[in-house]
């Protein structure tokens, strides 16, 4: 590296945009919290015959790698709220059960089947915002914001 490049990984101020993106993924996480609370207390009794088909083939496995993520996603989230370094590899592993997770439901035919290209569309919305929380958190850590 010339030293007429900047070295992009210095460790720099932090921005003045840490905190209001930091507060927007605790509260994506929430939003994931949220939905996966919802679908455990859900009584499938109440649902249309194809939705409750799809949501009781749901292996149980499935579920708790919902959990796994969506927790680990709101812990990371607030550790990096917090400008800790161990969010990164919290959120690591949140959008590493996200895949799974995706993979879990694909892999379930009955449930594939009944899912609508908007249903997969939303999942891979949120896979790429959690992506897009684990690149900040790295970012984050890179230029010396987190301790």
């Amino acid at each position: 590296m010339s030293e007429t490049e900047p070295d992009h990984y210095a460790p720099r101020p932090l921005a003045s945009w840490f905190y209001p993106a930091a507060i927007g993924a605790v509260l994506f996480m929430l939003l994931g919290v949220y939905a996966y609370v919802e679908h455990v207390t859900l009584d499938a009794a109440g649902l249309p015959v194809d939705e409750r088909a799809a949501f009781l083939a749901q292996p149980q496995w499935v579920t708790a790698v919902f959990a796994l993520a969506t927790w680990s996603g709101l812990a990371g989230a607030l550790l990096l709220l917090f400008r800790r370094r161990t969010a990164e590899v919290v959120l690591l592993v949140s959008l590493l059960a996200i895949a799974v997770w995706i993979g879990g439901l694909a892999s379930t035919s009955l449930v594939r089947s009944l899912m609508s290209v908007n249903d997969w569309a939303v999942l891979i919305a949120v896979a790429a915002v959690a992506w897009t929380i684990y690149w900040f958190a790295r970012h984050s850590r890179q230029r010396a914001w987190l301790r």
